[in-house]
């Protein structure tokens, strides 16, 4: 095949193989780091001692006992609002105050091992006639704060209803996009690599150049990789832009930071490795070059043959 037909089909096969790269990043990051519960678990664990994040699930589990408090009436002589006046504040520390302790870590695990494996349930259990919404509850961390409340004495402690207090994760009318969606990600999760990988080395033995089919490869792979770090700021931003207001922005960032570590480090990854193989192309394209003559003057010089020495006069002429 002439050089002139072997270019087109490379480029477009190169092409093809760099515009694949962050797409096959981002679905194999869901497909094997978001659907794992176990490592899903792990990776959420160290949030348990943000500060933020503490804050959001003290004021969550407060808010959750005194509306339980609430509808309960747990002492019909007294006024709704002195109870919550009585109570309210020692819920609020207490729940804090539970938060920085070894069980909070412990509870904060299963219940989001239990969260993980209810929302994965949800997404691939298609023989659901009726969606519900996937909720997680609190039911075991408001009993320790009851717990807690008992042992300091706190007013009226021991009655506060130890119900389920459920947080909604999916809501039950996105249940259906979101299940084809995740269907969409674990098919392409592996296949969309794969077929980067294969595209790649097709157009870089089919070019007539291999080494700048080389250099387009790389430098498209670190372009792709840039972008999907690009693609994954904005997408914080505008991940946090749509939250309610009662949601508290610097827990719902450090949870976001925390899911996408992962695939962060991949984009800068494919940055590296990309400038890198760039660079090493760069550098043995110069070195095999022959290398050109260093002046023409001397080059002139050289070639003509230098001129004999004058010689003595003999004995005859003198």
């Amino acid at each position: 095949m002439s050089p002139r037909l072997r270019s087109g089909p490379a480029t477009a096969l190169i092409a093809l193989s760099c515009l694949l790269v962050p797409f096959g990043a981002l679905s194999a990051w869901a497909a094997y780091g978001l659907a794992d519960t176990s490592r899903y678990v792990t990776t959420m664990a160290p949030l348990a001692g943000d500060p933020d994040v503490r804050d959001a699930v003290a004021d969550t589990v407060g808010d959750g006992i005194m509306h339980e408090i609430d509808t309960r009436e747990i002492d019909r002589e007294l006024d709704a609002r002195v109870v919550r006046g009585t109570v309210a504040p020692f819920v609020h520390e207490a729940v804090r105050s539970f938060t920085q302790t070894a069980a909070f870590r412990t509870a904060w695990n299963e219940g989001n091992r239990a969260a993980h494996d209810a929302v994965l349930h949800a997404l691939r259990d298609e023989r659901a006639e009726h969606d519900r919404p996937v909720t997680v509850d609190l039911a075991p961390v408001t009993a320790q704060v009851k717990r807690q409340l008992t042992q300091d004495h706190v007013p009226l402690a021991g009655r506060i209803p130890v119900e389920h207090t459920e947080v909604s994760l999916l809501p039950a009318q996105q249940l259906g996009r979101l299940r084809k969606g995740f269907h969409v990600l674990e098919v392409a999760g592996f296949w969309l690599p794969v077929a980067a990988v294969v595209f790649a080395v097709a157009g870089i033995a089919l070019a007539a150049r291999r080494r700048r089919a080389v250099l387009a490869t790389a430098l498209g792979t670190a372009l792709g990789g840039g972008l999907l770090a690009l693609a994954l700021a904005v997408g914080r931003d505008l991940t946090l832009s749509d939250l309610p207001g009662e949601v508290s922005h610097p827990a719902a960032g450090a949870v976001y930071d925390a899911l996408t570590s992962t695939l962060r480090t991949t984009s800068w990854l494919l940055v590296a490795i990309g400038l890198t193989v760039a660079a090493l192309t760069l550098v043995t394209a110069r070195s095999g070059r022959p290398r050109p003559p260093r002046s023409g003057r001397r080059r002139r010089a050289s070639a003509a043959p230098a001129a004999a020495p004058a010689r003595g006069p003999t004995q005859a002429r003198a």
